[in-house]
């Protein structure tokens, strides 16, 4: 599997989420992405509503973008998320890339973005073709650590069988789970969403739509995010 160094961030985004002239424009941008949705506009009408009255670049209007939510849509995944003393002797389902990647992109320093649903989010996108980097061994590590301190009785990776290299990532989290003696399981799918949201145990996930669908969920990045990381760069 071929591997690239980092992930995530591009040469512009200290200047587009850094400056603090830009993170008070996408916080009013947010505010109004809030407001529309909630209205009843669409997400795609909605960001182009917000993009053009700000003058979003379009790294940012996808930031703004996955940061935003309807109230509906807040307090339905409010409702359904789980917390951590709920996990032991629990089966729970991880939406394989997007977590792997959310936490690739925060160790290499990549901007990362906390949403409305309190949620992390990143800017990387596999598109067809994922690629580990320096960090891919870190992330899965902390992922093996919470599993130890959560007491689940079953961990279940769930990934996208049509990206490329998925047999590979496949493989190197079954060896680490035998290595560490772990109960683990990495499923490849050719619709991963489509086989989490329809389970009937706990996912952990930060793509809305999966949030949305899903019968119950575990924050599963921001709390590794914010209980096992010292640095990282969150907007």
């Amino acid at each position: 599997m071929s591997k690239q160094s980092n992930r995530g961030k591009e040469a512009k985004d200290d200047f587009f989420f850094g400056s603090p002239k830009f993170k008070e424009i996408i916080k009013e941008a947010l505010m109004d992405m809030n407001y529309l949705l909630t209205r009843g506009y669409s997400e795609k009408n909605a960001l182009a509503v917000v993009g053009t009255r700000y003058k979003l670049a379009s790294r940012q209007q996808k930031a703004v973008q996955g940061m935003s939510a309807s109230n509906e849509q807040l307090a339905i995944r409010k409702n359904k998320e789980v917390p951590l003393d709920t996990l032991e002797n629990k089966i729970l389902i991880i939406d394989g890339f997007n977590i792997l990647i959310l936490l690739e992109s925060m160790l290499s320093n990549a901007y990362i973005f906390k949403g409305q649903d309190d949620c992390y989010r990143d800017l990387s996108s596999v598109h067809g073709n994922y690629k580990t980097v320096n960090q891919t061994d870190k992330a899965i590590d902390l992922v093996l650590l919470f599993y130890n301190e959560s007491k689940l009785y079953q961990l279940v990776w769930i990934f996208d069988k049509p990206v490329s290299n998925s047999g590979r990532i496949k493989a190197k989290i079954e060896a680490k789970a035998k290595e560490q003696n772990v109960n683990w399981k990495v499923i490849l799918e050719d619709n991963a969403d489509e086989a989490i949201v329809n389970t009937n145990e706990i996912i952990a996930s930060s793509d809305g739509i999966v949030l949305d669908k899903a019968v119950n969920w575990f924050n599963l990045a921001t709390y590794l995010i914010e209980t096992k990381i010292e640095s990282k760069t969150v907007f």
